[in-house]
């Protein structure tokens, strides 16, 4: 099967009597008759936070605020008819309603948006990552659930980059960096360890391999940080061309609990030159990724 792969960005919103905004899908969606969280996919270029304020109101006709991030998870869906399996990378926000009116929506994906007690959410047929974020049963989508999904050919200069990355500490307050090498966009800057997800991957087992590769630490991902994303319309690395990239990165805070001295052990010409552990006085003189800065709370320098 062709390999595919998408980001959606979707919302947990409940009222003041516990009840779960869910929307269905409708018959031009790719599991019509299923229910989910309300959301969608990502744009190219957008940030998801963005993505499903604008997705919930498509689908809802209620205007939403971001709360915070709630987690985020992967999973493969097979469409045999279309020769394709699809990974969809899916960041689950809170959601507060602060405006509108529930409604439908119109000629989309979804045809009805309804608020559910916890006892008619498991009376109802859930998409699996719906059912498994609210700790219901998963039940496997067959086949023949699915709709008429289409999968075009993505643009040849146009990149999208699904990736983990850590806030890595040891006991003494030390973080862990590493160095972008050369040839890749933002050579020479201290960046957060970690990198791409493979398709099927979660972003936990992702970030721990990376972290292996590009350091030979064992950690322990502890808390989700948040969502950076990343749109470089001009991206010049190893392609040899400028490239439209947008990346969507992920932070977890990361402890190495038996921290070593750190060694690049994946293969001679990847995108890590040299890692390092810094103490927190250490740290001012760094020139640093953008990401690097945002997480620690400190300016690019």
């Amino acid at each position: 099967m062709r390999q595919r792969r998408r980001v959606g960005a979707y919302g947990v919103c409940r009222r003041d009597d516990g009840r779960l905004l869910l929307v269905r899908g409708s018959a031009s969606a790719q599991f019509p008759g299923i229910w989910q969280l309300p959301g969608g996919g990502v744009d190219h270029a957008e940030h998801p936070a963005h993505a499903v304020v604008r997705e919930v109101t498509e689908e809802t006709g209620l205007t939403v605020e971001v709360a915070g991030l709630r987690a985020v998870v992967a999973d493969v869906i097979p469409f045999p008819a279309a020769d394709v399996a699809l990974h969809t990378d899916r960041l689950v926000f809170d959601l507060t309603v602060v405006g509108g009116a529930l409604r439908a929506e119109l000629a989309g994906t979804t045809d009805e948006a309804r608020w559910f007690t916890t006892d008619e959410v498991a009376g109802v047929p859930l998409m699996p990552f719906t059912a498994d974020l609210l700790g219901l049963p998963v039940t496997p989508l067959p086949a023949s659930a699915a709709g008429p999904a289409t999968f075009p050919e993505p643009p040849a200069d146009r990149r999208l980059r699904f990736g983990a990355y850590g806030l890595v500490t040891d006991p003494a307050g030390r973080v862990l960096l590493t160095k972008i090498a050369k040839g890749y966009p933002g050579a020479g800057l201290w960046h957060l360890p970690g990198g791409g997800t493979d398709h099927g991957e979660q972003p936990v087992p992702a970030l721990l391999r990376e972290l292996v590769e590009e350091s030979g630490q064992l950690g322990r991902v502890t808390e989700l940080v948040g969502v950076d994303n990343l749109h470089n319309p001009a991206a010049f690395g190893p392609e040899g061309r400028p490239l439209d990239w947008h990346g969507v990165r992920v932070v977890y805070r990361v402890t190495v609990d038996v921290p070593t001295e750190p060694r690049v052990t994946e293969l001679a010409g990847g995108s890590t030159a040299e890692a390092a552990w810094f103490a927190p006085d250490q740290l001012d003189g760094l020139r640093l990724s953008e990401i690097a800065a945002w997480s620690m709370g400190r300016r690019v320098g």
